[in-house]
């Protein structure tokens, strides 16, 4: 009877197969054909902004074709999901699955035949009312590969090189450290793009300021802050400004709170706290009680617009105030000079370009901002040829367009139209992150990635490429760097925010990204393609966060949050984000990841700040696109076996991996580039090991809690690394006598590929085979209790910028720099309680720049030949034996006070800038 049931069932279904089939192929064929329109779409959109900016009808024209392809990508991906989706099951199962996958199939046919409607309705209009294709110029035919490996001089200037802020800076000097112990507000007023942050940052880190306060921070505080994050941030920059922990509980205090802690902390010193670009004419109302004035000559120092801010710290406090002038015809020629010529004539204009040097900075009114970014603009063409003459009628038409002086905006408009197609939606994506945000580097191109933004090129990974973007926009002045790494690329990064005014517009006419925040939310009107969700987190609930629209398309969706203290409750995933590629929870705590994350199969990039229960769900394993997973701030993260299916994965990154359900599957995830930090702290560690070395892309590869028996194993697995460049392995915490048995490594071709390398836990000797690492720039030994004296062995590392040698690294009575060695060393970090001697010979470390001593607290004397380290700015000596000023008249303490910029002593018994009380001696 079943039997008979079953074939009496399929023969009711084979009309309703043979529908299906017939379907299916039309789909296809349909399918094809739009995807072929989808790329001629494509192609025209890369010069659309342009032909937009014509008149209000193309504008709207070509806002109609942008949204006909962001239909049909939709479709696309759509089609992916429903119609090339396997059945899971065989048999009779699977004709039921089949009819049930009817459904969306004939939605899907549906949606094509309406989208190619729409086309059609944008191309007869188009027709309709004289819309003319226009031929590109794009720059994208003509890229400029003179940027494929920039100097790293060339990204450390802010702006340029500074010109015509020599007078103003000796007058806020003087203001800084002269005149009344009072509390003094400080404070340089211009308009937009004049230079007020880059003069501020002159004379916040000048020799004189830096001598003179006991402890000085800089907080950027633009036109929207909250002032509980503000006071928390002074208070966190303070505590590492002297290299002390942070109190556990400062994410939990309240502003009375917070402001006490800052009082306290401020009670006794003499400090400075830089408020960058502050808006708002109450903000001294907000801070001032938190600034104590402890009547020993501390000072705020605030850049603004607006001059009411700094005449609303009249009622309470001493006010300096300096206006800044714009630069005059000659400082903003030499400006000029220096950012359009620096790569091709070494900042000099060439006399056939004087003319229109003159003219363009005629036009730029003395703005700083507006020169650098035009200039910036110039310095990416060649100087001769078809190219440039070209590109020099372009400009000179556009400066001609209006007899006034240009303004700000439309001189950044030309270095937004000069982009090539793919760096303006990499620059473009600046706007989702919040005002003045410094974004981590690998973030940005991570999700440019993820989005599609960066095309592949022989030879180099999408993240090499990326990089060469991000270089293009920084040498363009479009993009500012806020800090480098220790390889001399760009570790954060920012937009100035007048640069950011000007793509927040272009983000309107492009509908590039929506928000919604607290209390306001912008149009949503249109597809909207990235959706940014800034909030406190008063509720906890995630549907709470999103809009109930179903006219959502969203790509992108980020969510961030200065709540630390709340838990949002993701629960079921609309299933209007199923086409999402990035999941970003910024800051935001989670109480668990629910199992539909693995519904989202399109997905690229995904980052979780906290998970509560520290899981990643199993169906994990359904995001078989993903590049890159991370979770920071979770201790455990429990990783399934099912991750082991992601076979596009890049990056995964955490604080604590636990691969222990993954033993035999992660050598299968070949294109991982970052993997940390696995916690080897398990059974079955030594199966884990013995995968990591199939791993042949790894990069950046973190252990923790390694134990002995476990070095051999790790060896073997980084000699088959052939790409590693960054490698951090610490030992066990639980086994206060388990050591790095690391000895077993075998050098071959590629090891040497290292960079960056940190070793924490015993090691009793220095492994040999450190010193053969020659491409080492960056080392950091922790609880190594070495035995013998360390640098004979690493002297001749030729390329190392940074060695570390701390928390009980050496446990000998001597460290010897011997002449010749370390001859490119930068920063020198020394923390051991048994040190009594630092030896420096004539001819060692000639590069050294920084050093800095802790708890050294053995050691009653300064290095003997520190007066050999001519190149040294920075001398911090921290809880030493060197707690007292008897001999502070000796040969070296004079060298020290002349010449080492900044000089601070932290003893046992509280802090002392030693020079800040002796600059009357000098």
């Amino acid at each position: 009877m079943a039997e008979m049931a079953v074939s009496l069932a399929v023969d009711q279904l084979l009309p309703l197969l043979k529908e299906e089939a017939n379907l299916l192929r039309g789909i296809h064929k349909e399918f094809a054909d739009l995807k072929y329109e989808l790329e001629s779409i494509q192609a025209f959109l890369k010069d659309a902004d342009k032909r937009a900016a014509t008149t209000e009808g193309v504008k709207i024209w070509v806002k109609q074709v942008r949204e006909a392809a962001f239909r049909i990508e939709d479709i696309v991906d759509d089609y992916m999901i429903q119609v090339e989706q396997k059945p899971p099951h065989p048999g009779c199962v699977a004709l039921f699955h089949k009819l049930k996958s009817m459904i969306p199939r004939r939605r899907i046919a549906s949606e094509i035949q309406d989208v190619k409607s729409y086309i059609r309705g944008v191309k007869e209009r188009s027709e309709r009312y004289g819309f003319q294709e226009q031929r590109s110029s794009s720059s994208e035919d003509n890229r400029n590969s003179k940027w494929n490996d920039p100097p790293v001089a060339a990204l450390c200037i802010e702006e340029s090189e500074v010109v015509g802020f020599e007078v103003p800076r000796k007058r806020l000097t003087n203001w800084m450290v002269k005149g009344r112990k009072d509390r003094t507000v400080v404070s340089v007023v211009g308009m937009g793009g004049q230079g007020k942050t880059t003069l501020a940052k002159k004379v916040f880190d000048s020799k004189d300021v830096t001598r003179y306060f006991d402890c000085r921070v800089w907080i950027t505080v633009s036109q929207s802050y909250n002032v509980e994050e503000l006071l928390r941030d002074m208070l966190i920059k303070f505590y590492k400004e002297k290299g002390c922990n942070v109190p556990m509980d400062i994410s939990r205090m309240d502003r009375a709170s917070l402001t006490d802690e800052v009082r306290k902390y401020l009670q006794q010193k003499r400090y400075v706290v830089v408020f960058d670009d502050v808006w708002s004419v109450h903000f001294w109302d907000d801070i001032e009680f938190a600034v104590i004035d402890n009547k020993n000559g501390s000072r705020i120092f605030i850049t603004t617009r607006n001059q009411n801010v700094v005449v609303s710290c009249k009622k309470s406090s001493f006010i300096e105030m300096l206006e800044l002038q714009p630069l005059t015809q000659k400082q903003s020629l030499e400006l000029f000079n220096k950012k359009a010529f620096k790569l091709d004539y070494d900042g000099c204009c060439p006399k056939e370009h004087t003319d229109l040097a003159n003219e363009i900075v005629q036009k730029c009114n003395g703005l700083p901002l507006a020169i650098v970014t035009i200039g910036g603009l110039l310095s990416t063409k060649e100087k001769t040829g078809l190219q440039w003459d070209r590109f020099r009628e372009n400009i000179i038409s556009e400066l001609k367009k209006d007899t006034h002086l240009i303004g700000i905006k439309e001189i950044i408009g030309l270095s937004y139209d000069d982009l090539p197609y793919y760096l303006k939606s990499c620059l473009l994506y600046f706007v989702i992150y919040p005002e003045d945000y410094a974004v981590r580097s690998k973030k940005v191109i991570q999700q440019w990635i993820a989005e599609g933004f960066v095309k592949k090129e022989i030879g180099k990974t999408l993240e090499e490429v990326a990089e060469g973007y991000l270089t293009e926009l920084i040498h363009r002045s479009l993009v500012q760097v806020s800090s480098l790494r220790y390889d001399g690329k760009v570790k954060r990064c920012r937009v100035h925010d007048l640069i950011r005014d000007m793509m927040l517009e272009k983000n309107e006419d492009l509908n590039f990204c929506k928000y919604i925040s607290d209390g306001e939310q912008s149009p949503l009107s249109g597809i909207v393609r990235r959706l940014l969700v800034t909030t406190e987190l008063t509720t906890t609930g995630f549907y709470d966060l999103i809009p109930s629209t179903d006219r959502l398309h969203v790509r992108s969706l980020f969510i961030f949050s200065n709540n630390a203290s709340t838990f949002l409750v993701f629960g079921r995933i609309p299933t209007k984000f199923r086409l999402l590629k990035v999941l970003d929870f910024e800051y935001v705590r989670l109480l668990h990841v629910p199992n539909e994350v693995g519904s989202l199969i399109h997905l690229k990039y995904l980052k979780f700040n906290y998970i509560k229960d520290g899981k990643i769900p199993k169906s994990i394993g359904m995001l078989q696109n993903l590049e890159t997973l991370e979770v920071t701030n979770t201790d455990t993260l429990q990783l399934p076996k099912e991750i082991s299916k992601l076979r596009k994965l890049r990056h995964l990154i955490g604080t604590n991996l636990s691969l222990i359900e993954l033993k035999n599957g992660i050598g299968e995830m070949t294109s991982l580039q970052t993997l940390r930090n696995v916690d080897l702290d398990m059974n079955g560690a030594t199966e884990v090991i013995k995968e990591l070395g199939k791993l042949k892309q790894i990069r950046d590869l973190g252990l923790i809690n390694v134990h002995t028996e476990d070095g051999s194993s790790i060896s073997s697995s980084i000699n088959e690394m052939r790409h590693l460049e960054k490698l951090f392995v610490a030992s066990s915490s639980k086994r206060s006598k388990s050591f790095l048995k690391l000895d077993d490594v075998h050098l071959n071709s590629t090891s040497t590929m290292v960079r960056k390398l940190t070793l924490n836990g015993l090691l009793m000797k220095l492994p040999e085979w450190i010193p053969e690492f020659q491409n080492l720039v960056v080392l950091r030994l922790m609880y190594s209790f070495l035995h013998k004296d360390p640098m004979p062995s690493l002297k001749n590392l030729q390329h190392l910028l940074i060695l570390s040698i701390k928390e009980l690294a050496y446990d000998g009575l001597c460290l010897h720099f011997e002449d010749g060695g370390f001859q490119k060393l930068r920063e020198l970090y020394v923390e051991t309680s048994t040190l009594r001697v630092i030896i420096i010979d004539k001819g060692a470390l000639p590069s050294l720049k920084k050093l800095r001593l802790y708890k050294l607290f053995s050691m009653k004397n300064i290095p003997i030949g520190i007066q050999h380290l001519e190149k040294l700015e920075v001398l911090y000596i921290g809880h030493t034996g060197i707690e007292h000023l008897e001999d502070i008249s000796t040969e070296d303490w004079n060298w020290i006070f002349k010449h080492v910029p900044t000089l601070e002593i932290n003893t046992r018994t509280g802090f002392t800038t030693l020079n800040l009380h002796l600059l009357d001696l000098l």
